[in-house]
């Protein structure tokens, strides 16, 4: 049976884990704050003596940030990739929470802290959706397919992230937590998350949510996973924000200059030149939309759609790999495989009383949203990113309790 620790009463034993979670709490409202509170909450634990805990997923983040600064200094363009080198500053989330955090009671606190943020950013997201529409001309559709709503974040992709992050951490606490103290709150925030998701019109996340969600459900009960046919039936009828017409889309495009799926493909195809013509370093750091018309296949469209957006590859394995070079990738692989087998190996081991199940699954149900999504978009950045590796932190908190206990 997973005995908790007890609760701490000193508040320098406190001062870390109040830091970290709201450091990961707040990264969905505001990344400032989140940024200061990290760097705050590093500090509280140098402070402290709290030994710093590198999970078992450092070596291949190492490598990646190494062969990130290879491929910058074979670049050529150092300065302008330096912004890719700042984001290394988001990998302390990882080192911070770990160290940090050392209790499931402690992780059900953060996570409430995930859904609270995550709901408030999906209320000012509808309330921007309401503004917008009000406000909209005639063709609402066009419109609101180039600008779209935002929450407290400074893009729907980034936002629509964030709640794809936050929707299956609430699904795996109200799934397989024995604790339901929260459950009417985190179905209300829940449906806020959901409802704000939809509403972004972010296929890919849309996507990675429901890979996402087939996981917990399938490991809550089989049989709820003829849910996810079923919700998506009544979503589509019921068609908020056109949401119909975008998902068929995908089964029957529209014409070129509007075709999602042909600008991702010409995406993947000029990304596989830049892969064969670097293997090994890439183009460089912030590179791919400088260099992209020097790669792109000649049976592709010249000039390019202004309309298609060439500064990233819109897919973090062709995009890394074209941008940092194959190695880089085999380290994002590394990376992500490594937490996902750890985390079901873990989830395997734990008793179905355990709280230790639903911290599990969730992070599982979050590695797959994020790898199925990444097919459709660079979503391994900034404050998702940032939300991403605290899940992460997270989970190996939960394995490592359940391989002590």
């Amino acid at each position: 049976m997973l005995i908790e620790a007890p609760a701490r009463t000193d508040w320098s034993e406190k001062a870390p884990v109040y830091l970290a979670g709201a450091a990961a709490s707040s990264v969905a409202i505001s990344i400032v704050a989140s940024e200061v509170l990290l760097g705050l909450a590093l500090v509280a634990l140098l402070a402290t003596g709290r030994k710093l805990r590198w999970p078992p997923i450092t070596l291949p983040v190492v490598l990646w940030m190494v062969w990130t600064l290879v491929s910058l200094a074979a670049s050529g363009h150092v300065r302008a990739g330096l912004p890719q080198v700042r984001t290394f500053y988001w990998f302390l989330m990882l080192l911070v929470v770990y160290s940090a955090v050392r209790t499931l009671r402690e992780i059900r606190a953060v996570a409430l802290g995930w859904t609270a943020a995550a709901a408030i950013s999906a209320v000012w997201g509808l309330e921007q959706y309401v503004r917008k529409y009000l406000a909209a001309p005639d063709d609402f559709d066009r419109a609101y397919a180039n600008d779209r709503i935002t929450g407290f974040t400074g893009h729907w992709m980034i936002f629509s992230g964030l709640l794809m992050i936050a929707l299956m951490m609430i699904g795996a606490i109200l799934l397989f937590s024995k604790e339901r103290k929260w459950f009417g709150w985190l179905l209300g925030a829940g449906a806020l998350v959901s409802v704000a998701l939809l509403l972004t019109l972010t296929r890919s996340m849309w996507a990675g949510a429901a890979a996402g969600g087939i996981w917990l459900l399938w490991n809550r009960k089989k049989w709820f996973v003829i849910a996810m046919p079923v919700l998506a039936a009544i979503v589509l009828l019921v068609n908020p924000s056109h949401v119909r017409k975008r998902a068929m889309d995908v089964i029957h495009p529209p014409p070129d200059h509007l075709n999602s799926a042909a600008h991702r493909s010409a995406l993947r195809r000029t990304g596989w030149e830049m892969i064969k013509a670097h293997p090994l370093v890439g183009v460089g750091p912030e590179q791919v939309g400088p260099r992209f018309m020097d790669y792109l296949p000649a049976d592709l469209p010249h000039p390019f759609p202004v309309a298609w957006y060439k500064e990233h590859l819109h897919n973090i394995y062709f995009h890394y790999a074209a941008e940092r070079g194959v190695p880089a990738l085999l380290a994002l692989l590394w990376f992500l495989g490594r937490a996902l087998v750890d985390f079901f190996n873990a989830s395997r081991r734990v008793p179905d009383h355990s709280e230790a199940r639903w911290v599990l699954h969730g992070a599982i149900a979050v590695i797959i949203a994020m790898m199925v999504s990444g097919w459709g978009e660079v979503n391994l950045h900034g404050q998702v990113l940032a939300l991403f590796l605290s899940v992460l932190a997270c989970g190996y908190v939960a394995a490592e309790q359940r391989a002590n206990s």
